[in-house]
């Protein structure tokens, strides 16, 4: 209540602020919202995003640091960040006020809704979880809504789908229709309708009867396909030749030739009719005497079962038609034959032979929308139109489509096409949202304001919350700050109060106002990077050159971002720790290859060579010496910058390209480590070393029996480390009850007897003494634990606490943490788990400080919630539960809030929790144990 009096009373005086700064604005623009004043708005945009940055850097002392003595030009040749230029982006994604309920929602529905309509829900849930940037969440969902696909073009699309989100156009020797082996992605299977959920799962047949080649100019022998002339009953003449046929065969093609040939026409009593008038070859018209009676194509070239599609239109002909359709979709199997085939497809509504050409361009994705060739069928002028006549126009498509135009270039003339077509197709509430959003963020980054602010709107009116804050951005870039301001103060009085309200609000404040809605916008939701970086920079411009990398550098130990790093090696650069700033850029270039740097005018390749004679050079060798001292002091990010440093001497070395997507998932970046596991793959000088490549890629993807068969094929090639190591890897993932943990063992000991490094070996060292202490060997564990301490593995001090722990040697244990948190750059974990070694007010010490160092991790806010819950204080509990569940929704939290609702007789609450969890992880036994609990419970209390 307080806050909110607070609040209202702070929003009048701001509201004075932003009135005087409006007066202001149009009595020097001569018309406010006017044409002119809006041109010179946007000439003085322009201008200061040029040359303000360096004038105020350079020239006004007072803003930069004066201490600084002078801005190396050379390095900084754009000058020192401006607070002023600073502008977080608008996210391109369904967003909501209060996305438990959210989450609880789309899981009742799913539940509810009919088997058929499944796909569709699970493509809801796709796009709400592609707010939470976790790729496995969102490769499950997909997963899911092709499971439960029932026709072709929704199979063909999802089946795509699934392969890009794996990046299998980046792995060189790979062709776009190659099968994984299992029918979920199997590009045959994709054409069979119906509706079989369980069928996706199993082994598809392209083992066992190979894909059909053609040659490329579809020269295929001719059958013989006419009968002897002493055969039939009748005859079609078509110029001088003549056709025997067998009339009741022709009349059981269709309606037509049965009227024709049985009906009361004339020709019903000829033996000879004349088909030369109707535009039908001699070829075709065999083709379709002997199709009457056979049933089958597969003897006549591809040119004659085109013309027999085009027959087959005319007369009616719905078995052959079906027939010619599914076999000419077979026979498409590269880019050239579905560009050579779809234009036949679309003319005679061949619903199979699109679908299959339209997988070929979808498979090729993202090297495809690059081509006029192909893009013309998805946005030309009446493409849409001519996809939805065969069928093969949808959200689910040009939602697909879409999202991978935004990825490759936001601002190009083909995303807004493919948005636009998106809009087009958008029927249900949740779809024009997202839609009408995206085509406001897009047009946002392209500058068109007026149009941004009109989609946003629209989105507005479709029920999304969060597109106020495109109507507000856009409208401020028009000059409108006052405006902007009341849409989103607004939302406080209508809403329970989330992080980005304050930030945006944020936007329009000035002085200590601004800095109050920063400081509340971090509070609610501490991974808003924009408000750590603001304070920065503000903290640069005032001089405080060590507060500003103390502030930047909260956020980076635990959400690492490309932007993030941008401005702490800039800061650093400007204290000429030219080391740090190196360290920095190499690090970010590894998340982002080709990120431009300095608001977005150099390359940061460009930058690196710039630093490079301002900091002391290593050979190869001494990059190893480094990167083993970051790697035992847990320096994530140094070890990262130390392997850049490295490719960048020998570019093709897979190891390295491996190591770096092991640091890069430490690091929660998936999307990178992905990247990097990709191009270890690609540099793989071996077989046995590419197929442990694309084992790690097929287990970091979900296909943990896939990658088992790679790690076995490449151990019978050759017996290496990591084969070994994969292989137990994903068997312990996979179960381990006493016998398989047995094996896991003796697979590691195996990987430790082949030759490898000291950081691998350290890492197989900790996991089998992991395994010893599941299978309670507490001595064999300790050895472990204490020959990976030898070569410098420095996480093995946690896995000695547990042995000391379960040995009852509490105080080792605490020690041994103690020893982890002082060696470990980066520690929140060491706090968190030297916490469960310490009594009731330490583990509170310990557990605040992993918190505050890392507000991410779940473990800390589930104690204490714990520990109120034991004093009887459950609404604290609660309370302490439901902060990190405003900006990490998390399966774990809700299941104990579940719990916590459901003991003090909140079954309404515990019920949304329990759809909230189910929803994250479908099959959790324990919140499903606890919702089938509670749901009877509110059946009672009914």
């Amino acid at each position: 209540m307080h806050r909110k009096k607070f609040s209202t009373m702070r929003s009048l005086k701001v509201l004075e602020k932003c009135k005087g700064a409006q007066v202001y604005a149009l009595n020097n623009t001569g018309g406010g919202g006017g044409e002119a004043g809006e041109k010179l708005f946007h000439q003085l945009q322009d201008h200061l995003s040029v040359n303000t940055v360096r004038a105020k850097s350079i020239h006004n002392g007072q803003a930069s640091n004066v201490n600084l003595g002078f801005v190396n030009e050379t390095l900084l040749p754009y000058g020192l960040p401006v607070s002023d230029l600073l502008e977080p982006p608008i996210e391109p994604c369904l967003k909501f006020v209060d996305f438990i309920e959210t989450l609880a929602d789309v899981y009742r529905r799913i539940e509810r809704c009919p088997q058929i309509e499944k796909s569709g829900m699970y493509l809801e849930q796709c796009a709400i979880f592609k707010g939470l940037s976790d790729p496995k969440l969102l490769r499950r969902t997909l997963r899911a809504a092709r499971q439960h696909g029932v026709d072709v073009h929704s199979k063909i699309v999802l089946a795509a789908w699934l392969r890009y989100e794996r990046r299998e156009d980046e792995l060189v020797g790979t062709n776009s229709m190659n099968c994984c082996g299992r029918n979920i992605e199997c590009p045959k299977a994709t054409l069979i309708a119906g509706y079989n959920p369980e069928f996706i799962y199993d082994h598809c047949s392209c083992s066992k009867t190979p894909r059909r080649k053609i040659e490329d100019d579809f020269s295929i022998l001719n059958g013989e396909c006419s009968t002897s002339d002493d055969y039939g009953d009748m005859s079609f003449f078509i110029g001088d030749y003549e056709i025997r046929c067998i009339r009741s065969s022709i009349a059981s093609l269709s309606i037509p030739f049965r009227t024709l040939l049985y009906g009361a026409f004339r020709e019903s009593k000829r033996e000879k009719i004349n088909f030369t008038h109707n535009n039908i070859s001699v070829e075709c018209m065999k083709a379709a005497e002997l199709y009457s009676r056979t049933k089958r194509l597969d003897s006549f070239d591809p040119r004659i079962v085109l013309e027999l599609l085009s027959f087959s239109n005319r007369f009616c002909c719905d078995n052959l038609k079906s027939s010619c359709d599914s076999y000419l979709a077979s026979l498409v199997s590269n880019m050239e034959h579905a560009l050579s085939l779809i234009e036949y497809g679309l003319e005679e509504n061949a619903y199979l032979l699109v679908a299959a050409c339209l997988q070929v361009f979808l498979r090729e994705l993202p090297n495809s929308m690059h081509s006029p060739n192909v893009m013309k069928y998805f946005c030309g002028p009446d493409a849409k139109e001519r996809l939805a006549l065969v069928g093969h126009a949808s959200f689910l498509l040009y939602f697909f489509l879409s999202q991978i135009a935004m990825e490759e270039d936001m601002k190009a003339n083909t995303t807004v096409m493919l948005l636009e077509r998106l809009a087009e197709c958008a029927m249900e509430s949740w779809q024009k949202q997202l839609a009408y959003h995206q085509l406001g963020v897009v047009m946002f980054e392209r500058k068109e304001y007026k149009d941004a602010k009109n989609w946003f709107e629209t989105a507005c009116e479709s029920g999304h919350i969060y597109s106020k804050v495109g109507v507000a951005r856009a409208k401020f870039k028009r000059g409108h700050r006052y405006s902007a301001y009341k849409i989103i103060n607004s939302l406080f009085s209508e809403y329970k109060q989330v992080g980005w309200m304050h930030l945006e609000r944020s936007l329009y404040c000035d002085g200590k106002e601004k800095m109050l809605d920063l400081e509340m916008a971090t509070e609610l939701d501490p991974t808003l990077s924009f408000s750590y970086k603001y304070r920065a920079v503000k903290l640069l411009e005032n001089n405080k050159i060590g507060a500003a990398i103390s502030e930047i550098s909260k956020i980076i130990s635990f959400k690492v971002s490309p932007d993030c790093l941008e401005l702490r090696a800039w800061i650093s650069i400007a204290m000429e720790d030219y080391e740090r700033a190196l360290r920095d850029v190499r690090a970010l270039l590894t998340l982002e290859p080709n990120y431009m740097m300095f608001y977005g005018k150099m390359h940061g390749d460009h930058l690196v060579e710039l630093l490079r004679p301002y900091v002391q050079q290593w050979s190869q060798a001494d990059c190893w010496m480094q990167l083993y001292d970051r790697w035992s002091s847990v320096d994530d990010l140094g070890s990262l910058a130390v392997v850049h440093h490295m490719l960048a001497n020998d570019p093709g070395k897979s190891l390295l390209w491996f190591r770096q997507s092991l640091l890069l998932l430490r690091l929660n970046c998936q999307k990178a480590a992905m990247r990097s596991l990709r191009l270890a793959r690609n540099h793989s000088t071996s077989e046995h070393e590419r197929l442990v490549y694309e084992g790690w890629i097929l287990y970091d993807t979900g296909h943990c029996e896939e990658a088992l068969a790679k790690a076995e094929e490449s151990i019978s090639i050759q017996r290496s480390f990591e084969a070994f190591f994969l292989k137990a890897y994903a068997l312990a993932d996979t179960s381990l009850d006493q016998e398989s943990s047995a094996y896991v063992i003796q697979l590691l000991l195996d990987a430790l007897r082949c030759p490898s490094d000291g950081l691998r070996k350290g890492q197989a060292l900790n996991n089998l003494g992991s395994v010893y202490v599941d299978c309670e060997k507490l001595d064999l564990a300790a050895d472990c634990y204490m020959n990976a301490l030898n070569i410098k593995h420095t996480r093995a001090h946690q896995g000695l606490a547990r042995v000391f722990h379960l040995k009852n040697q509490r105080k080792a244990a605490y020690d041994e943490m103690t020893k982890l948190i002082e060696k470990a750059r980066n520690n929140a974990s060491a706090y968190e788990k030297r916490s469960e070694y310490s009594d009731r007010d330490m583990a509170k010490s310990d557990l605040a400080m992993a918190t505050q160092l890392d507000p991410l991790r779940t473990y800390p806010y589930r104690y204490r919630a714990a520990v109120l819950m034991d004093d009887h204080k459950e609404n604290e509990a609660i309370v302490e539960l439901t902060k990190p569940l405003a900006f990490k929704p998390d399966l774990q939290l809700l299941h104990l809030r579940a719990a916590f609702h459901d003991s003090m007789g909140d079954y309404i609450s515990s019920v949304r929790d329990c759809e909230a969890a189910l929803c994250l992880d479908p099959n959790h036994a324990e919140t499903l144990n606890l919702y089938n609990k509670v749901r009877e419970q509110v059946k009672e209390k009914k």
